[in-house]
């Protein structure tokens, strides 16, 4: 697993296995959840994470 804050843009991305993302689905405002061609999990995606965590950099 590897888990990523890009401040710039605002995302918070959290990679669970390491496979080509085929789709993304957003399944509430602001989440994707990103998936390979099997249907996995890939990862997930939340934007404008500041908006929801006053310290998005930090992963407790």
């Amino acid at each position: 697993m590897k888990i990523e804050y890009d401040k710039e843009i605002d995302i918070l991305y959290i990679k669970l296995i390491d496979l080509p993302i085929d789709e993304s689905d957003m399944k509430k405002e602001g989440v994707a959840l990103d998936y390979p061609v099997d249907g996995q999990l890939v990862g997930i995606e939340v934007l404008d994470t500041s908006k929801s965590s006053s310290k998005p950099n930090i992963v407790e």
